[in-house]
């Protein structure tokens, strides 16, 4: 494995990972705003709200699992081009970390829709739930590239 397969492992945990932060750094700035106001007019703060900024956390584990999983290929000599590490590791990570972006966007709305109004949390949480979709899809999709271009692991 040359070096630009040990880039495209790190890519998948890094990328999914910054997507994570800046997902929940959204929704937690716009979880504390929404908490900020209900101490303000004497209510009480929904602690559902957690759910909304944690969200995002679960595209690192995706992107660990990938990571782990191409090592373990890569270790069973069954994948030995660098390139599609690399490729998978760029492409895939970034589409995680995007979905956690967006998730937290998405996550941020809901917290203040949420608190406003009490209710919706069901419809809310959908929606989030839909943004992370994207990521799993393209976890599950990178594996199966992963067994159709090495073999079955």
């Amino acid at each position: 494995m040359q070096n630009a397969g040990l880039i495209g492992l790190a890519a998948f945990m890094a990328l999914a990972a910054a997507g994570s932060a800046i997902g929940i750094g959204s929704a937690g700035m716009s979880a504390i705003g929404a908490w900020k106001k209900c101490y303000i007019q004497n209510k009480p703060a929904p602690f559902l709200l957690i759910a909304f900024v944690g969200a995002p956390m679960t595209q690192t584990i995706y992107g660990l699992i990938l990571m782990n999983t191409f090592t373990a290929a890569i270790m069973e000599g069954v994948l030995k081009d660098s390139a599609i590490v690399l490729g998978a590791g760029i492409f895939g990570g970034l589409a995680m970390g995007m979905s956690a972006w967006f998730q937290g966007v998405a996550g941020a709305a809901a917290s203040d829709a949420f608190t406003e109004t009490g209710k919706g949390f069901a419809n809310y949480i959908l929606v989030v739930g839909l943004v992370e979709t994207v990521a799993l899809f393209v976890m599950v999709f990178l594996m199966l590239l992963l067994n159709n271009v090495g073999g079955s692991l």
